[in-house]
């Protein structure tokens, strides 16, 4: 799943950024071994945590018209947190860079349609950027990281999880008592 949002933000960010090549935008730890060729674009998701606030415990029920009725328990929400970084060679190169980047989220509030993929295909997936972020001291995330701070956007996407069985069984349109005496069966 989490491969899939990968994907999906390539999807995303690659479609208002025609220009940067596909290979220019990667999905790794900006670490001291991270050296990109330029101009880059990097998404380290460095947080996954369920979103208890949109958490439910309420049964889903599909009735499909044949008679039958499915329940399963709704899907989990799941935040992937991402912080995004440009890599351009010089400071004024990476913010025009880090600001296409951040526009083109900012016109996806919510990613749907066609583009969400894999697992996610069919979901609408909800964005959350320029919120405050849940690295507690950013300069101490890139000491160790043992790279040199830069500018950075935060983004988070909620996904749901499917984690039910679904039960399939007849659907009860009308009640039915039958009473048996003691001697029948």
């Amino acid at each position: 799943m989490l491969d899939d949002l990968d994907r999906t933000l390539r999807e995303v960010i690659g479609g208002e950024l025609s220009d940067l090549p596909a290979d220019h935008l990667h999905f790794e730890p900006p670490d001291a071994d991270f050296t990109p060729a330029v101009p880059a674009v990097n998404l380290f998701l460095y947080d996954v945590r369920e979103n208890r606030q949109l958490r439910s415990n309420d049964w889903q029920l599909d009735r499909p018209g044949d008679g039958s009725v499915t329940k399963r328990r709704a899907p989990r929400r799941v935040d992937c947190s991402y912080l995004i970084t440009a890599w351009a060679g010089d400071p004024l190169s990476e913010h025009l860079l880090l600001g296409q980047v951040l526009h083109a989220l900012l016109r996806s509030p919510v990613i749907g349609g066609d583009t969400p993929q894999g697992q996610l295909a069919g979901q609408e997936l909800p964005t959350s950027i320029l919120q405050p972020t849940l690295l507690q001291g950013i300069g101490e995330f890139w000491q160790a990281m043992g790279n040199k701070p830069r500018a950075a956007v935060h983004l988070t996407v909620t996904v749901a999880v499917d984690t039910g069985v679904s039960v399939t069984t007849t659907e009860v349109r009308e009640p039915a008592i039958r009473i048996i005496s003691k001697g029948e069966s």
